[in-house]
């Protein structure tokens, strides 16, 4: 009663402890055991999982009974490493004793130095596929059209182009900030601004920039959409303020020219290139509105007053200038004479009334 038969498969393989101590392995095959104390105690540990995974595997690795079976990978604290099974990729492990056996699987191990926080694989995008991976690996990627800036433990890097990174998990603490280096426009609405001459204006303005140093973005501003908002703002205010209404209505364009200058220069200490600012309205107060539609008004009515009363006075020299060339030539004032009463003869109908003695012989000689 106290011998025992046991059945090892092919694919299996016996460990065998006695007074809790591992023994040994048992191979494939029957085997018979006698045990009537039952000291002994047989697991069986399946050769068709990739991976050996016992509470006791330290000791079963230590009595070397698995040399030549499994490849043993044993990790330090600053290392990691990366397990391929038959040419496809199986998982990134960190610190700690791993088993996997070989005898039904090609078992390839890369082994790294965590010390180097950034890994650099030709294999990574099948590498960061797998959900396996992220229980090591910290991964990102970097979009096109931006650029990502990379700090281990809080210490820049480098600036890293468009494309996917990984990091190793507990190494340093690597942060990788994306930053849009594509033109961005803000809208700078409703500014109420303040002229020269003490008229307040409501201003909307545009303002376009781009991202051309993006660790400067990242580090010299928490928001650096925020900051160029703030920037823009004060460079249209010192605009403005320096100029009385009447200058700015005449050249709004000078507004926008002085801004853009200043704009630059202090978008410069935030990584950026400012590419246009532009006023796009300006608006008056509604009482101010009335005031300058009355000087428009009396402005065009004094113009058109002017012209009235050149006009006239250009009538005036004409008839002036003909009165003395009359006058000067006889000649050309019976010719005159003649063609008004050519006009009255052929108008058809011709009356006389003379109302003064002699008016009727003198007109009578004319005819």
């Amino acid at each position: 009663m106290f011998l025992q038969r046991l059945h090892i498969r092919e694919f299996e393989l016996g460990l065998k402890f006695r007074d809790d101590q591992f023994i040994g392995l048992i191979e494939t095959g029957v085997r018979w055991f006698f045990d009537p104390r039952g000291r002994t105690r047989i697991e069986i540990a399946n050769l068709r999982a990739t991976q050996f995974v016992h509470p006791r595997l330290d000791e079963i690795v230590k009595s070397g009974s698995l040399k030549g079976r499994a490849t043993i990978v044993d990790l330090k604290d600053r290392q990691r490493a990366l397990v391929w099974i038959d040419g496809r990729f199986h998982a990134a492990l960190t610190p700690g004793l791993y088993v996997y056996w070989t005898g039904r699987n090609e078992v390839r191990v890369e082994t790294f130095d965590a010390s180097v926080a950034r890994l650099e694989h030709p294999e990574l995008k099948a590498i960061a596929r797998a959900p396996t991976a992220r229980l090591a690996l910290d991964v990102c990627t970097v979009d096109r059209d931006r650029a990502g800036v990379l700090y281990l433990d809080g210490r820049f890097v480098e600036t890293l182009p468009p494309g996917q990174y990984a990091f190793w998990k507990g190494a340093e603490d690597a942060r990788v900030v994306e930053v849009d280096l594509r033109e961005t426009t803000v809208e700078i609405l409703g500014q109420e601004i303040m002229t020269a001459d003490k008229v307040t204006l409501r201003l909307n303005a545009l303002a376009t920039y781009r991202i051309v140093d993006p660790r400067k973005a990242v580090s010299e501003s928490d928001d650096v959409r925020q900051a160029i908002y703030r920037e823009a703002q004060l460079a249209l205010r010192a605009a403005i303020g320096a100029r009385e209404l009447d200058q700015i209505l005449a050249d709004k364009e000078s507004v926008s020219v002085e801004a853009f200058a200043a704009l630059q220069e202090r978008a410069a200490r935030l990584g950026l290139a400012v590419t246009t600012v532009g006023v796009r309205d300006l608006i008056l107060p509604g009482d101010m509105k009335e005031l300058m539609n009355k000087v428009m008004e009396a402005r065009k009515a004094a113009e058109a007053n002017l012209i009235v009363r050149r006009e006239e006075t250009a009538a005036i020299r004409s008839q002036a200038n003909t009165a003395k060339l009359l006058t000067d030539n006889p000649g050309l004032m019976r010719m005159r004479e003649l063609e008004i009463l050519e006009r009255i003869a052929t108008s058809g109908k011709l009356q006389i009334v003379a109302g003064k003695k002699g008016l009727a012989d003198r007109i009578v000689n004319l005819i």
